[in-house]
């Protein structure tokens, strides 16, 4: 039997190859599952780095670097100051379009920025499958560039999974998230995460109709970057990665082995000496 395939979508900031690394123990623990890591297009500048409040590290990339081509800074879009638009987006669905017409992925998943990348996908292949007993998207004026004659490039994701995301304020993300998106979504929010807060967060959990919530308290994750190396202890007491304890680990490898089956226990339910670091918790989201 073939293995799972799962679209990975890093982060702003980060490229497939510090997401894959900073992934490291949970794609080990995994087995059963391939992982495809993806670049986004857009390189970032120091400029566009500043103009996002934040520094590499905070953001998650603190290995970017300009001397590595696969450590270079990327985003799916950029942002103006106000964070209102999306700009460059368009060129990510081109991109994203030409992977999808290429092969079948199971499942998408994202982290920060390309978690809410992640959830745009699932809602467009989610209307598709839902509008029309002829697959076509409800609003393909919207989104004209991921169309392939007039048709989504791939069917609907089976479920997907958005760590840290949000919900981006543009007309675009309005018009994707109109009447909200119905794909089994598993949402991964930080406790203590000071970049994607929790309120920040519940904005794309607000148009998420098949949800479920899973928190951590961040603080003890690692990142593997090369054997026996431990980097960013700074993203730890910021909250904003992707947990990977061994009980986040069993319960990634176990929801994307079975998702969308909701019968995977919660992170929060795990047995043994280590402390679980994830809460599957009710949450109540102002719409």
């Amino acid at each position: 039997m073939a293995p799972r395939k799962i679209l990975m979508l890093h982060g702003y900031a980060q490229s497939a190859t510090i997401l894959q690394k900073r992934m490291g123990a949970v794609r080990k623990a995994c087995k059963g599952v391939e992982l495809v890591f993806v670049d986004a297009p857009h390189i970032l500048s120091p400029a566009d780095i500043a103009e996002s409040f934040n520094t590499a590290e905070e953001l998650g990339a603190s290995e970017a670097s300009d001397a590595d081509p696969a450590l270079a800074p990327r985003a799916w879009w950029r942002t103006d100051a106000q964070r209102t638009k999306t700009i460059g987006v368009e060129a990510s669905f081109e991109m994203m379009r030409d992977i999808l017409s290429k092969d079948h992925y199971d499942g998408v998943f994202g982290f920060s920025q390309g978690a809410c990348f992640a959830a745009w996908l699932a809602a467009l292949s989610y209307l598709e499958l839902i509008r029309s007993p002829r697959p076509k998207l409800e609003r393909p004026e919207t989104f004209p560039s991921f169309l392939i004659d007039g048709k989504s490039p791939h069917p609907p994701f089976a479920f997907c999974v958005a760590v840290a995301g949000f919900k981006p304020s543009s007309p675009l993300s309005n018009s994707i998230f109109l009447d909200g998106y119905s794909t089994p979504t598993l949402h991964v929010i930080g406790r203590n995460d000071v970049i994607v807060v929790e309120e920040r967060a519940k904005t794309l959990l607000a148009v998420s109709i098949n949800m479920r919530v899973e928190y951590h308290d961040g603080g003890a994750a690692t990142f593997e970057m090369c054997p026996g190396m431990i980097v960013s202890a700074l993203m730890q007491l910021l909250g904003h990665f992707v947990p990977s304890k061994a009980n986040w680990r069993a319960f990634f490898r176990d929801y994307l082995l079975k998702a969308p089956a909701e019968d995977v226990p919660s992170p929060s339910l795990s047995t043994g000496s280590q402390p679980a670091s994830g809460t599957s918790t009710p949450v109540t989201v102002n719409t």
